[in-house]
């Protein structure tokens, strides 16, 4: 069922285009508004699949209304009805985000291709956001700690801002899943997040796999190539390991941060580009600043606010339910019933020296399950989770 929404000031013109679209497909749930203000309220208090809405009209006008309903409802698509002398109004209504336009009165086909069109579209963005939610799921932080939970509070209370964000904490303790959180919760969410890992990649090569190059800039530059931050525009860059960053590359970071532009590697031309930095490492940036391999001006720049990680030892509490997502994850891809841990199987898990962290964790449950009997016992632990 399609819930349509036509805003017309004639009340002739409601009808018929009701009457149309009803006949056209006995799906379509139609209703009507007279005028910008009744329809906002409508659109507000319901979910529509598809609006068409008239320009001109008294109390608030299409265009007004279009951007008002962008909003709060932006995925509704808005085709807007335009009569003779409307035309670059239309247009322009498209460039605020109109799905479409049809003129008065309307040709029919084109009225039905354009509805047909529009609800498709709805359908998309409805099964990209369902899709999205289950992407999501990779990227959950399990814990109820209460270092968990403060990360969680300042996830929240970060991510509608700008500010940059330095991660810190030892390795496998997930500090990649506070970026996506980060992302995700921001209003970034539907441009990329692009990440790169500081530490796989060789110094020579680091500023062009950020900055992009010109063909010719080295010998095996045989094409311009974007970099990074250009396939960040809009969205967020995860800066991985940053603390191994060459300093050279550690210089046009920082420009980057500042001026908001970079340059690809043997160009002379800026690009502009509009990216939020989040930055995480295992390493004491402050140490590195001492010994001179990380520049003190880039850490005041990451480092807005400061989210730290904890090890896998110091949040003990949380191993039961880490545990029990990870069978229920490995089952799922294995397509397998989930393996039950006893109790003491737990607490023995719960008194290992986990120097590995949560990715040590993961594959320990993993080895339990493939080796271990219908429910997982403490003596399996004790046979097959030593190290």
């Amino acid at each position: 069922m399609s819930k349509i929404l036509i805003i017309e000031d004639e009340a002739a013109i409601r009808r018929v285009l009701t009457k149309i679209l009803s006949e056209e497909n006995d799906t379509y749930q139609v209703e009507e508004a007279e005028d910008g203000v009744s329809a906002y309220e409508k659109i507000k208090n319901n979910d529509y699949d598809l609006v068409l809405c008239d320009i001109k009209m008294p109390k608030m006008d299409g265009v007004e209304l279009l951007e008002e309903v962008k909003k709060i409802k932006p995925e509704i698509p808005m085709v807007m009805i335009s009569g003779h002398g409307d035309m670059e109004t239309a247009i322009n209504a498209m460039r605020l985000g109109a799905f479409d336009y049809i003129s008065k009165p309307p040709d029919l086909n084109r009225l039905l291709n354009t509805v047909r069109n529009a609800l498709d579209r709805k359908q998309l963005v409805v099964e990209n956001k369902i899709l999205k939610k289950k992407v999501s799921k990779n990227y959950e932080m399990i814990g109820e700690s209460e270092a968990i939970n403060h990360i969680k509070l300042m996830i929240d209370k970060v991510a509608q801002t700008e500010a940059r964000v330095l991660v810190t904490g030892p390795n496998g303790t997930g500090k990649e899943l506070v970026a996506h959180q980060l992302h995700e919760k921001s209003e970034r969410a539907a441009f990329p997040l692009i990440e790169v890992n500081c530490a796989a990649i060789p110094s020579e090569l680091i500023e062009s796999e950020l900055f992009g190059h010109v063909k010719g800039a080295f010998t095996s530059a045989v094409k311009d190539r974007a970099g990074k931050f250009e396939a960040a525009d809009k969205g967020t860059i995860f800066l991985d390991e940053i603390g191994d960053m060459s300093l050279s590359a550690q210089a046009k970071v920082l420009r980057a941060l500042q001026e908001n532009i970079i340059t690809r590697v043997g160009a002379d031309k800026d690009i502009k580009v509009d990216v939020r930095v989040v930055a995480a490492t295992n390493k004491d940036l402050k140490k590195e600043i001492e010994e001179g391999r990380f520049r003190e001006d880039l850490y005041h720049r990451l480092a807005v606010i400061l989210i730290k990680v904890p090890s896998l030892n110091d949040r003990r509490e949380d191993i039961p339910l880490l545990v029990t997502h990870f069978a229920e994850k490995i089952a799922s891809e294995q397509g397998n019933a989930v393996k039950k841990f006893s109790d003491d199987a737990i607490k023995l898990l719960q008194e290992y020296d986990w120097t590995g962290n949560i990715r040590e964790l993961r594959n320990v449950v993993e080895r339990l399950i493939i080796l271990g009997g219908s429910q997982i016992s403490e003596n399996d632990v004790k046979l097959f989770a030593s190290k």
